[in-house]
């Protein structure tokens, strides 16, 4: 068996796949680029190929399935980019990956404390040397209302760590967890955005929950409220959430995904003009923190994103289940 990986960061995901290779007796190509017209050929021969969140349309899925791919591998838990719908015409497969949750949901915990405290807006002053206090002053994190969208395993990790801080903790799923209940409080969607400091989120990006966070949600929060995204960006209508900041409805946010993201986040754009007006208005404000899609970024999600592919080929090719691993439901 083989598969082609598309995006492969030479610097981290390389060594994981050597390591994969030989564990699995499974082959691999790669290219550092995203699929294009150009690198398809590349995987002629491959029983899968192995991508990160890019353009996978019907298009792309057809060009794949012409050079004989039969296995379709992202290394996300998110898979929206995928033309499922074809790809199920098409008789190919198509997998996702799972890993540790800890890793994104320290970091959501972390942009939480930096919202709350302006941690951001104080590091710039201070690089200025401007050691004065106006416009620094933040919240007790531990006196704050959380209120968790979607409790999957990033979710309920959230509420876990976030036990110890002393927040009262809501959480709205439309699937209740038993283990979310020793740490939160189940409420209607209404309830939540009313009552929480802060709101963060762990859902899937589907039809469903597209654009969520709007400006009729928004309206319902609570005046100073923080939204925290680790998720998706199509969960947040970012105009709605330019409204909101600009009119002070909000407190602030801190966002790891946003809209659009696709072929600007993981490039170095340094020196360019951006073609993403939205989010150069969101870069524009003090109480608003941008990083760019890292909340996943350790060695150990790292590895397992890679071994996850590996693992999926191998089911896929041999017919036999690995024990131990785990869809996530995010």
């Amino acid at each position: 068996m083989k598969i082609c990986f598309y995006a492969l960061r030479e610097f981290d995901e390389l060594h994981f796949c050597n390591e994969m290779k030989k564990k699995y007796k499974i082959d691999f190509v790669y290219s550092t680029e995203y699929p294009n017209e150009q690198n398809i050929s590349l995987a002629t021969g491959c029983d899968g190929v192995s991508c990160t969140p890019c353009d996978m349309s019907a298009k792309v899925l057809k060009a794949f399935h012409d050079v004989g791919v039969k296995y379709i591998l992202t290394r996300s838990i998110g898979y929206d980019h995928i033309d499922l719908a074809a790809a199920r015409e098409l008789g190919m497969k198509v997998d996702n990956v799972t890993y540790t949750p800890t890793g994104v949901a320290d970091y959501a915990i972390m942009l939480m404390l930096a919202s709350v405290r302006r941690f951001a807006h104080i590091l710039k002053r201070a690089e200025l040397q401007d050691y004065s206090l106006k416009n620094k002053l933040g919240r007790d994190f531990s006196c704050c209302t959380v209120g968790v969208m979607g409790t999957g395993k990033i979710g309920r990790t959230v509420l876990k760590h976030l036990s110890g801080f002393g927040c009262r903790l809501l959480a709205y799923d439309i699937f209740e967890n038993d283990e979310a209940k020793h740490y939160a409080s189940y409420v209607n969607l209404d309830e939540l955005l009313r009552e929480s400091d802060i709101i963060t989120l762990h859902m899937n990006a589907n039809d469903e929950n597209y654009h969520i966070i709007n400006r009729e949600t928004i309206s319902k929060m609570k005046d100073g409220a923080y939204i925290i995204n680790t998720a998706r960006g199509k969960l947040i209508d970012s105009e709605a959430l330019i409204w909101g900041i600009e009119t002070g409805k909000l407190g602030g946010a801190a966002l790891d995904v946003v809209e659009f993201e696709n072929g600007l986040y993981y490039y170095n754009r340094m020196g360019e003009v951006m073609v993403n007006p939205k989010l150069a208005i969101l870069r524009s404000f003090p109480n608003v923190i941008l990083s760019p899609h890292t909340a996943f970024y350790t060695a150990e999600d790292v590895r397992e994103m890679v071994e996850g592919n590996f693992r999926s080929c191998f089911e896929f090719g041999t017919g036999k289940k690995l024990h131990g691993f785990e869809k996530s439901d995010e």
